[in-house]
């Protein structure tokens, strides 16, 4: 440990293109709730939470969508307790008609007993909603590179 200390990861910042897209994806398709709002011109962002912690903070200042051959956020995961969680995800999700990085639920590699869905938001942005069990059998994308890693 360092003398820092323990950390642990108190929220996540989004840079996005256009708030009020987003706002309907985070809020209305994934069920966090607005804990905080700034609607100033240049400067609009919202904090996005559950059960009144933040969790989620979108900045409305990207000028282009998402780039995975650009430094920064590779994913951002979300864990639910169940695989049933997983798959009512996956359902609310394909209404909102998400782009899926893989077709259904898949473990985070061969054999693994975790695994989920791997989606993209609004912006590009690559998402997972998983879960710590119930993947098993299911069939792994790569056999040679854990799920979430090259998509």
């Amino acid at each position: 440990m360092s003398a820092i200390g323990t950390l642990r990861t108190g929220h996540i910042g989004i840079n996005v293109t256009d708030l009020e897209r987003s706002l309907g994806f985070y809020r209305d398709v994934l069920g966090f709730e607005v804990l905080g709002e700034g609607k100033e011109e240049g400067r609009r962002f919202a904090f996005l939470g559950q059960g009144g912690a933040l969790a989620v903070t979108l900045w409305q200042q990207a000028e282009g969508a998402y780039d995975k051959a650009r430094a920064g956020l590779h994913h951002l995961a979300f864990e639910v307790e169940s695989m049933d969680r997983v798959r009512a995800a996956e359902a609310a999700l394909k209404e909102f008609g998400v782009t899926f990085a893989y077709e259904g639920v898949v473990p985070h590699a061969e054999g693994a007993a975790s695994g989920g869905v791997f989606f993209h938001d609004p912006d590009g942005i690559r998402l997972e909603i998983y879960a710590p069990k119930g993947a098993e059998g299911a069939e792994a994308p790569n056999t040679t590179a854990p799920t979430c890693g090259f998509f």
